[in-house]
C-alpha cells in the first residue's frame, strides 16, 4: 500500500469519511465506520486536452493549487489550473447526507482564446488481499469494484463510457490510451474514461461522478441502485447538504461565540468551527465510540495508527462535545460504547473500534480505566441527570473496584478485605502475577511509550475515586439497588472509607516517590525522572494538588525551563524523539489550562497562542508543530487537540 501520512482535508457523513492531500488527491475512504474498512490504495482522476498525454489533476507541473472548504460545511473545493492549457477546474468533494455517496463534481472552465477537446479520466486501484480479492465489472455509465463483502460503484451522472481497460491499465493510463475488449476481469486497478467533447473560450462543462460503497448482493441489485442514484438531483443535494452542515454549525455554538471583530478573533473562530465539523465525522453514530483522528499510517511504518477510539482521549473529546451541546452525542459513548467495551474485571483495554470490538494493543494503560469514571461525572457536570449516574453506577463501581485492587498491588497500601471472585477473575489475576509477584501488569503511561508507576495515572486513579465519592453523595439512597436498602448502604460507606484512605496514600506516594529533591519538581515516574507536560494532571484536570502549592510552582518553573522550546511550543516531555521530538498543541494547550487556573492570563494567552497561530490552512489542529515551519506535522485533524481547544476556550473567554 502506498504510505500517505498528511491529511490536509476530511469530509464525511453518518457513515463515511474520507481524506484529501491539499492538491485534492482522495487518500482514504472508509465505510462504514469512520475507521474500517478503508477501500483505496489510490484514486487519480486527470483529463487528455486535445493531444496531449494524461494530465493528473493532483500532479502536474503545469498545475497551480486552491483549496478551501464552503463556509461553515465539510463540502471541499480544490481549484486546479493547468496554466499550459489555461484550463480551470473546481473540483467539488461532498458526502450525501442520506445515501452513502461520495460526489467528485467537477467544473471545467475554458480560459484560453482557443477551443480545448477535453476526454476525462480515472484511474481507480482497491486494496485487495488473498482472502478478499478485488475484481472489475463495467456498468452503465461506469465500473463496479467489488470483492466478497463488499461493491465499490464509480460511475457519471450524464455522461456514458468512451474507453475503459481492466487488465494492464497502469501501462497505458499515462498516455491518455485506455482500451480494453473485456468488460469483466481479475485487476485491482483498473480505468475508466468519459468524452467531454469540445469546450470553447469562457465556455463551463460540468461532470458529477458518484462514488458508490455497498454490499455485495447480486448484480441486478448493485446496478439497480447505480440507476437510482443516477436519478438524484445532485444540485439540491448540494445545496441540502450545505444547508446541514450551516445549520449544525450554528446550533452547536454551545459558547455563543460572536462574530469577530478583528483577525485573530477570526482565526480562534474559525478554529471554533472547524473543530464543530470535524468531532461528527469522527463519531460512530450508534455507539458514540470516537476515533481519535483519521488514519495516516496503515502499514505502521511510524506509528501504531490513529484511527480507532481511545477511552482517554474520548472522555476529552466528550467534554467538549458538552461544551458545544452535543450531550447525546456524549451521553452515547457512556452509555453504549464504554459499556459495551468493560472488561468482566471492570477494566477498559488501551483501544477499540468505534463499534466496540477490541482493537490492536501493545500493553495495559490505567489511566483509561481511570478516565471513564472521571468523565461520567463530568458529563453529569453539564446535563444535572442523576438518572445518567444511576444508570452508570454499576459501571463505575465495576472500574472503581479494579482501580482499588491496583494502586494497593503496585503501590503496597492497605488491602481492603477479600470479596469473593468469580473463577475468570481470579484466573486473570494468576496469570498476570509476571511483574515481581504483583497480580496486575504495569501500566504505560499514557504517552503509551514506557511502563511503570506513573504521576500523571495516579493522578487519574485519586480524581476517579473522588469522582465515584462525589457521585455517592449526589444520588444518595438512589445509589442502593432498592431504595433504603441497608445492606448496600454499609457497603457503599465502607467503600467510601477505603477510597478516602487509598487517596490519602495516593498523595503520600506522590510526595514521597515522585518529588524529585535535586530538581525541586514533581517527576513523570521514579525511574527515568523526567518532566513531562502530564505531570500537570496533578492541578488540571485531576485536582491532586492546588495550583498555587510551592511543590507545583517549583514544578511548573521546570517544566519552563525544560520543556518550553525557541518558539513558544512545549514538547511532551524531555528527549522526545518521536517524530522529530516537536511541540504538540495539547501540550501548550495543557499550560494554559494551569494558567488559567492560577489566573494568569497573560501566560495563558501566550500559551494560547502559540496554538491559534500554528493552526493549518483549513483550521485543522494537528498533532504537532513543526518547529522549523511552524506549521502542524504528522497527524492533522486530532480529535484531542480541537477538544483541548474548546477546553480552554471555554475558560479563556469565560463564555
Amino acid at each position: 500500500m502506498e504510505n500517505k501520512y498528511l491529511n490536509e482535508a476530511i469530509i464525511g457523513n453518518k457513515n463515511m469519511l474520507a481524506t484529501f492531500t491539499g492538491k485534492g488527491e482522495l487518500q482514504r475512504l472508509c465505510f462504514p465506520n469512520k475507521e474500517i474498512k478503508q477501500y483505496i490504495n489510490f484514486f487519480h482522476t486527470g483529463v487528455k486536452i486535445n493531444q496531449s498525454d494524461l494530465i493528473y489533476l493532483h500532479d502536474d507541473i503545469n498545475n497551480v493549487y486552491k483549496q478551501y472548504y464552503d463556509t461553515d460545511t465539510n463540502i471541499l473545493n480544490t481549484e486546479v489550473t493547468n496554466t499550459y492549457f489555461n484550463l480551470k477546474i473546481l473540483q467539488t468533494d461532498y458526502m450525501l447526507m442520506k445515501e452513502d455517496v461520495l460526489v467528485k463534481r467537477y467544473t471545467l472552465l475554458n480560459e484560453a482564446k482557443i477551443d480545448l477537446d477535453v476526454k476525462f479520466y480515472i484511474h481507480s486501484e482497491l486494496l485487495s488481499d488473498f482472502n478478499n480479492w478485488v475484481g472489475c465489472k463495467m456498468v452503465d455509465g461506469g465500473m463496479m469494484q467489488y470483492a466478497y463483502d463488499f461493491t465499490f460503484s464509480t460511475f457519471a451522472k450524464g455522461y456514458s463510457l468512451l474507453s475503459h481497460q481492466i487488465n494492464g491499465s497502469k501501462e497505458r493510463i499515462k498516455r491518455g490510451e485506455i482500451q480494453d475488449k473485456d468488460y469483466i476481469g481479475m485487476s485491482k486497478d483498473s480505468s475508466i474514461s468519459y468524452d467531454l467533447g469540445i469546450i470553447r473560450p469562457n465556455e463551463k462543462k460540468v461532470i458529477e461522478i458518484c462514488v458508490l460503497i455497498g454490499e455485495n448482493q447480486n448484480v441486478s441489485q448493485v446496478e439497480d441502485e447505480i440507476e437510482r442514484i443516477k436519478k438524484i438531483d445532485l444540485n439540491k443535494e448540494y445545496t441540502n447538504v450545505k444547508s446541514y452542515w450551516r445549520k449544525y454549525v450554528k446550533s452547536h455554538n454551545g459558547l455563543n461565540i460572536k462574530e469577530p471583530k478583528n483577525s485573530y478573533e477570526e482565526k480562534i473562530y474559525e478554529i471554533y468551527k472547524r473543530s464543530i465539523l470535524l468531532f461528527p465525522l469522527l463519531t460512530n453514530p450508534e455507539t458514540g465510540g470516537v476515533i481519535a483522528s483519521p488514519e495516516i499510517d496503515e502499514t505502521f511504518s511510524k506509528c501504531g495508527r490513529y484511527a480507532y477510539c481511545w477511552p482517554r482521549d474520548a472522555v476529552f473529546i466528550t467534554k467538549a462535545l458538552d461544551i458545544l451541546k452535543m450531550e447525546k452525542e456524549a451521553d452515547k459513548f457512556y452509555q453504549v460504547f464504554c459499556k459495551k467495551t468493560q472488561s468482566k474485571n471492570g477494566m477498559w483495554e488501551q483501544r477499540f473500534y468505534t463499534d466496540g470490538r477490541l482493537a490492536p494493543c501493545w500493553g495495559y494503560q490505567v489511566d483509561e480505566t481511570a478516565s471513564v469514571v472521571y468523565g461520567v461525572f463530568e458529563h453529569y457536570q453539564y446535563t444535572k441527570s442523576e438518572k445518567f449516574l444511576k444508570e452508570n453506577l454499576q459501571m463505575c463501581e465495576k472500574a472503581i473496584e479494579f482501580l482499588k485492587r491496583y494502586v494497593q498491588d503496585w503501590l503496597g497500601l492497605e488491602a481492603k478485605e477479600e470479596q469473593d471472585k468469580d473463577k475468570v477473575q481470579e484466573e486473570i489475576e494468576s496469570q498476570m502475577q509476571n511483574n515481581k509477584g504483583h497480580k496486575y501488569h504495569v501500566s504505560y503511561d499514557l504517552w503509551e511509550m514506557c511502563e511503570g508507576i506513573h504521576l500523571y495515572s495516579l493522578s487519574s486513579i485519586y480524581a476517579a475515586f473522588e469522582c465515584i465519592l462525589k457521585i455517592y453523595k449526589i444520588l444518595g439512597n438512589k445509589a442502593s439497588d432498592f431504595e433504603n436498602n441497608r445492606l448496600k448502604e454499609e457497603k457503599i460507606l465502607k467503600n467510601e472509607r477505603e477510597l478516602e484512605k487509598l487517596q490519602v496514600g495516593i498523595k503520600k506516594y506522590i510526595n514521597d516517590s515522585l518529588y524529585d529533591e535535586e530538581k525541586k519538581s514533581y517527576v513523570r515516574n521514579a525511574e527515568d525522572k523526567k518532566m513531562d507536560i502530564s505531570l500537570l494532571g496533578l492541578v488540571t484536570p485531576f485536582k491532586v494538588f492546588k495550583p498555587k502549592e510551592k511543590k507545583i510552582l517549583n514544578t511548573i518553573e521546570r517544566i519552563n525551563l525544560s520543556l518550553r522550546t525557541y518558539t513558544g511550543g512545549y514538547q511532551r516531555f524531555e528527549q522526545d524523539h518521536y517524530m522529530n521530538g516537536n511541540p504538540w498543541p495539547i501540550a501548550n494547550l495543557w499550560m494554559t489550562l494551569y494558567y488559567l487556573e492560577t489566573g494568569e492570563k497573560r501566560k495563558a494567552k501566550e500559551t494560547f497562542d502559540f496554538v491559534v497561530k500554528t493552526c493549518g490552512k483549513h483550521y485543522f489542529l494537528g498533532e504537532q508543530i513543526d518547529n522549523s515551519t511552524l506549521k502542524p506535522n504528522w497527524v492533522i485533524g486530532l480529535g484531542w487537540s480541537h477538544a483541548m481547544f474548546i477546553i480552554v476556550l471555554e475558560k479563556l473567554y469565560g463564555y
